[in-house]
């Protein structure tokens, strides 16, 4: 009976092997779960890129938006696991999710195998001229001495636009209004009008607005050159564990040279002079975190959003 055993442990072994030497042998899809343009996408698509270029074999993005990122979650837990499927997404389908909707057509830890984190987007609040702040201080004291007054726009309950604002009110005892939008874009917009009073958003979509002087930055998540002076929010007293984050994962039981390769051609990948310019050019900061390391911070970052979103009772979008 060992002696089976033995020879069915060389023969997967082979086939793993004999995997990785031959991956990948057709297009390879990168599932997007939101819509062309948005930040997920522009980073699918410059991974794409790079690597059908050191691959040489086609990626292609498939973007299937919805329902706050589970429509293309649940289209890539139920690909075959065989390295021709990946899903690039953003946090919320990931770490948030799962704790913010009672049933999902996923398991968001059962059904995924971690790649790489991929790349953070640093974030900044940001308002309109009119309101009286210019500090973070001065927002909050704000939100505490008229509860409400101030409204803020987001891409919708659960997204780090929402929670990061949920979690300054949480840490200081201010309270604002959440209006939510079906995205980041029609937030802007009331913003811009003035209807809507702070946002806060991935600092790409926002520095335009900023460099015009139609919107004013109170604080970053992370420095960025973009904004020199602007302190982070532990700079300005206020320190949040929010994060944005673009990241690769595959249908749980892929094989794991597989998974480990194209870890590694992805962070070959954005080393590289050409991609490394064109994420500095999104304002997108790439983490190099191998499999291993992306699954420990995912669970700690799951764990984390599980108890944050108990603690304040946050209920999904209707």
């Amino acid at each position: 009976m060992s002696r089976i055993l033995l020879c069915l442990a060389l023969l997967v072994c082979s086939f793993a092997a004999q995997a990785q030497e031959t991956w990948p042998a057709r297009p390879v899809k990168l599932i997007v779960p939101s819509s062309p343009g948005g930040g997920t996408d522009v980073y699918a698509r410059i991974l794409a890129q790079a690597l059908a270029e050191s691959l040489k074999q086609q990626f292609i993005v498939d973007n299937r938006p919805g329902a706050s990122g589970n429509i293309g979650a649940a289209a890539a837990a139920r690909s075959a696991a065989d390295g021709y499927t990946f899903l690039v997404s953003a946090n919320p389908a990931l770490a948030v999710n799962p704790s913010l909707y009672k049933e999902l057509p996923y398991n968001a830890e059962r059904d995924f195998t971690p790649v790489t984190r991929g790349v953070m987007a640093p974030m900044a609040l940001v308002v309109h001229p009119s309101v009286p702040a210019k500090t973070l201080a001065e927002l909050v004291v704000l939100g505490k001495t008229a509860p409400g007054k101030l409204a803020y726009g987001s891409a919708g309950t659960g997204s780090p636009t929402f929670l990061g604002v949920r979690m300054l009110e949480e840490g200081t005892g201010a309270r604002f209004t959440h209006v939510p939008y079906k995205g980041v874009g029609a937030a802007y917009a009331d913003l811009l009008g003035g209807q809507v009073q702070f946002l806060f958003p991935d600092v790409a979509s926002a520095i335009s607005h900023l460099k015009a002087g139609k919107l004013r930055a109170l604080a970053v998540t992370q420095s960025t050159a973009l904004l020199p002076g602007t302190p982070t929010f532990a700079e300005a007293g206020f320190p949040l564990e929010v994060i944005t984050s673009f990241s690769v994962v595959a249908p749980a039981g892929t094989p794991a040279p597989i998974v480990q390769r194209i870890a590694a051609e992805i962070g070959r990948a954005m080393r590289s002079r050409p991609v490394a310019e064109k994420l500095e050019a999104q304002v997108l900061v790439p983490v190099f975190d191998t499999p291993e390391q992306f699954a420990a911070s995912l669970k700690k970052e799951r764990d984390g959003w599980a108890d944050f979103i108990r603690r304040n009772g946050i209920q999904p979008d209707q």
